[in-house]
């Protein structure tokens, strides 16, 4: 058995309280260790002594999963780690020194790494290697924990990628998600309220549980009550947060009521809100009306945001909210034609029906940004990229399975979400389309584009459809 040893250290422009938070649920090792491919808190509640994480990491073009346990710690002062796996044990403690002035921290890492083995046998390779990653880790670590206030812009590349198509495409899969600068969520949302529909599951549930752990008053809206107790007590397993910071609302969204009852019953239980995640959606593969007599991609996708959003718009404004609307990369083959948003069951396309619908979301969005941008709340529509869920496996079964290997999970997915209504550089992104925290283009076929009285004519469409009072009118 060989073992390394490894001192380190640096100083967060962070009070002691938030880097000790951020680091004592180790899961958010991904966000800020170039290493890590995925890591997660197997120990539902709190981190506290015994709590588990799994952590896999990339060793050259292999992954390897660690186990990793949170041994003790002092609040505020220290943490300390053991890992096992792959050959190697790991005692890393982390030591927390609050700075002169309360506004730094200085954080110390000690890590001592047995390997046995292959590793120990490799163990003058192995030195420098450990020796880079933790070097690497701390700077990550420093830059998670340092609060951004530039406006984010999309790069050359990307840019580059989006109108040659292909290659843009391909940035909707993981090696997207990994390759953007800043994956950190280190702001945090005391006191702020979040309300998620499409909860249940999926992206949906992941968006919960990040906001959740970033100390937010979640709301979870979904259709089934069983699923929604389930979901709940994942979120707050995950978060490890008090049990009355979850809260639920039964709802199935796919009638005008019963979204605009939903509405209500989030607002009487936060009038002031803080963040609304539009993330409910569906792919329909056979034509289907709801009770309302509207075909049911639309109903779902369109309508049922546009009328959740107008009947919380007094509590949105009332907190200076923000609106999330969970878009897709599919309205990229769509432009806006009103006419077809109703489609008939003759020749009926399910997903074509979606993008249509998607496409309208996003033009929806920008319109919002334009009527309500003076009174405060701020909107945007995102893309998660192309991400491993139920929904996409029982709709799109071939591309599923051809390109399951490369899929975004859930957390990569719901990663954009989260950024946008917690970190404080996404307000400059205000009716920007966001994908990776950065602002796309909404058009990159010919006629696609959508014109401000485009939009504005379907935000009438919708009024006169549901019949709703908007905000400001009646």
């Amino acid at each position: 058995m060989t073992t390394i040893t490894i001192e380190r250290g640096a100083t967060a422009p962070r009070a002691i309280a938030d880097c000790y938070r951020y680091l004592a649920d180790f899961s958010t090792c991904e966000q800020w260790d170039p290493a890590v491919y995925r890591a997660e808190k197997l120990t539902p509640g709190p981190p506290r002594p015994g709590t588990e994480f799994r952590v896999i990491v990339s060793i050259g073009p292999r992954r390897k999963t660690l186990r990793y346990r949170l041994d003790a710690i002092a609040p505020g002062e220290r943490l300390e780690l053991t890992g096992r796996g792959a050959g190697i044990k790991t005692h890393e403690t982390l030591t927390f020194t609050p700075g002169e002035d309360g506004a730094r921290t200085h954080i110390a890492y000690h890590g001592e790494f047995s390997l046995r083995g292959p590793l120990a046998r490799a163990a003058r390779l192995a030195r420098p290697a450990i020796k880079r990653m933790t070097a690497q880790a701390m700077t990550g670590l420093i830059d998670a924990l340092t609060i951004k206030t530039a406006t984010p812009r999309q790069g050359w590349l990307s840019y580059a990628a989006d109108r040659t198509l292909l290659p843009g495409e391909a940035l909707y899969t993981d090696r997207g998600y990994f390759a953007m600068s800043d994956r950190a969520h280190a702001e945090f949302m005391d006191d702020k309220t979040v309300a998620i529909t499409g909860a249940t599951g999926g992206i949906g549930r992941t968006i919960a549980a990040e906001y959740a752990r970033l100390g937010a008053r979640v709301l979870l809206v979904g259709r089934d009550s069983q699923r929604l107790a389930a979901a709940a007590e994942h979120v707050r397993g995950v978060a490890g947060c008090d049990p009355e910071h979850i809260d639920t609302v039964e709802a199935d969204l796919a009638t005008v009521a019963a979204a605009q009852a939903a509405g209500q019953q989030i607002a009487a239980r936060m009038p002031h809100l803080d963040v609304l995640v539009n993330n409910a959606g569906a792919l329909f593969e056979s034509y289907g009306q709801t009770a309302d007599g509207h075909e049911q991609t639309l109903a779902i996708n369109l309508i049922a945001p546009f009328v959740l959003t107008e009947t919380l718009m007094p509590a949105l404004t009332a907190a200076q909210g923000r609106v999330i609307n969970m878009s897709s990369g599919g309205m990229y083959a769509k432009g806006l034609d009103r006419g077809a948003l109703e489609p008939s069951g003759d020749d009926y396309n399910g997903l074509g029906a979606y993008a249509r619908t998607k496409r309208a979301l996003v033009a929806l969005t920008r319109h919002w940004f334009r009527r309500y941008g003076d009174e405060g709340v701020r909107f945007n529509a995102m893309h998660p990229g192309w991400v491993d869920t139920p929904g996409v496996a029982d709709a799109l079964p071939r591309f599923y399975y051809l390109l399951r290997p490369v899929l975004r999970d859930t957390r990569m997915g719901a990663d954009t979400a989260v950024w946008l209504g917690a970190a404080r550089r996404a307000g400059a992104l205000n009716g920007a389309f966001v994908f990776d925290r950065t602002p796309r283009p909404t058009a990159l076929l010919p006629g696609t584009a959508v014109k401000p009285s485009e939009a504005q004519s379907l935000y009438g469409w919708l009024r006169n459809k549901t019949g709703i009072d908007v905000h400001g009118l009646r």
